[in-house]
C-alpha cells in the first residue's frame, strides 16, 4: 500500500493507493494556518488514520508548492511560508519513523498522469499546472527530471516568449522579476488582461462562461491566453520535445485549449511538423495527491 499526500495552503488531502492504483481510503483534513509544527502533526494523523482504515503500514510520498533544497536540505519557495527554512522530510520520517518522499506538488501531478494517467505509457512527459500559479513538471521513463538546481520543469517564471505589443515588460511576479509565463497564465493572470481590456472584474470561471455565452472581450480574452500558452509551451518543445504535455490545474477545464493551442505551435516551435499530444488529465484535482503515492516504487 502507497499513501500520497498533497500538502495545500488550506487543506491536506491523502489518499492509500492498492498496487494496482485503485484508492482504498481518501481523506482530507485543514492546513493549520502559519503552524509548522501543527502542519507536521496534522500530516501524521492523517497517515495514522489512513493505515487505520486500511489495516497497515504504507510508504509515504508528499507534494507540496516548494520543494527541498539540494543545497541545505531545508524546504524552499512554498507559498505556505511557515514550511520554508524546516527539515520537513527529516521531521516527517521521525514521526513517522519512516523514511518520507516529497516532491514539488507540479512534479507529483505530471508523474501522475505519466504512471497511470492521461500519458501513460509516454516515454517523456512535460505536466502542466495552470491555477493559481502556473507549475511544470518534466517526467521521463517513468523518473521526475528533478535538475541539478531542483528545479526542473519551472518553466513558470520564465519570461513570455515572443512577446507581442503591450506585453513587455510585463507584470510584477513575486519572484521579484517581471514579465514571467506565470503573470499571464495563471488564473490571477487571465482575470488581469480581462480587466485591463475591459474596466470589469471577473474571475476565471466568469471569463470562461461569459465567452461561451458570446461575449466578444471574453473571446478576445481566451484568444489572447491560447495564443500566449501556445508560445509558451512552443519552447518546452524546443527544449525538451515531450511526447505528451498534460494540463492541470483549475484552467486546464478549459476545452477550446486542447483544440485551438497545437494549431499555433507550428508558428513557434523550431520543426518541420508539430505531432506532441496536448491532452485534459485523467484524475484532475486528484492528480497531485496520487503522484506523491508513486513517489515510492511497487
Amino acid at each position: 500500500m502507497r499513501i500520497g499526500i498533497d500538502l495545500g495552503g488550506t487543506k491536506i488531502e491523502g489518499v492509500a493507493l492498492a498496487a494496482t492504483g485503485v484508492v482504498a481510503a481518501r481523506r482530507r483534513v485543514p492546513t493549520p494556518q502559519g503552524d509548522y509544527e501543527g502542519t507536521v502533526r496534522a500530516i501524521v494523523d492523517l497517515v495514522r488514520s489512513l493505515e487505520q482504515e486500511t489495516g497497515g503500514e504504507a510508504s509515504v510520498g508528499m507534494g507540496m508548492p516548494g520543494i527541498i533544497s539540494p543545497a541545505t536540505g531545508l524546504v524552499k519557495n512554498a507559498n505556505s511560508v511557515c514550511l520554508n527554512g524546516r527539515p520537513l522530510d527529516r521531521d516527517l520520517a521521525m514521526a513517522l519513523d519512516r523514511d518520507v518522499r516529497i516532491e514539488n506538488d507540479a512534479n507529483c501531478f505530471a508523474l501522475s498522469e505519466a504512471s497511470d494517467g492521461a500519458a501513460a505509457g509516454r516515454g517523456c512527459v512535460f505536466g502542466v499546472i495552470l491555477g493559481t500559479g502556473t507549475g511544470g513538471g518534466v517526467v521521463v521513463g517513468g523518473r521526475i527530471l528533478h535538475g541539478r538546481n531542483a528545479v526542473g520543469g519551472e518553466w513558470g517564471h520564465n519570461p513570455m516568449p515572443w512577446p507581442e505589443a503591450g506585453e513587455w515588460r510585463g507584470e510584477s511576479c513575486y519572484c521579484g522579476r517581471t514579465g514571467c509565463i506565470e503573470t499571464f497564465l495563471s488564473g490571477p493572470g487571465l482575470a488581469r488582461d480581462y480587466a485591463r481590456a475591459t474596466e470589469r472584474p471577473a474571475d476565471s470561471v466568469e471569463i470562461v462562461r461569459r465567452a461561451g455565452a458570446g461575449e466578444t472581450e471574453a473571446v478576445a480574452c481566451l484568444d489572447r491566453y491560447v495564443n500566449r500558452l501556445a508560445r509558451a509551451l512552443a519552447t518546452i518543445i524546443n527544449v525538451i520535445d515531450p511526447d505528451a504535455i498534460v494540463l492541470g490545474g483549475g484552467l486546464s477545464s478549459i476545452e477550446r485549449l486542447y483544440r485551438d493551442v497545437p494549431t499555433q505551435w507550428p508558428r513557434y516551435v523550431f520543426s518541420d511538423r508539430v505531432t506532441t499530444e496536448l491532452l485534459p488529465p485523467k484524475f484532475g484535482d486528484a492528480s497531485g495527491v496520487r503522484g506523491a503515492a508513486w513517489l515510492w516504487p511497487a
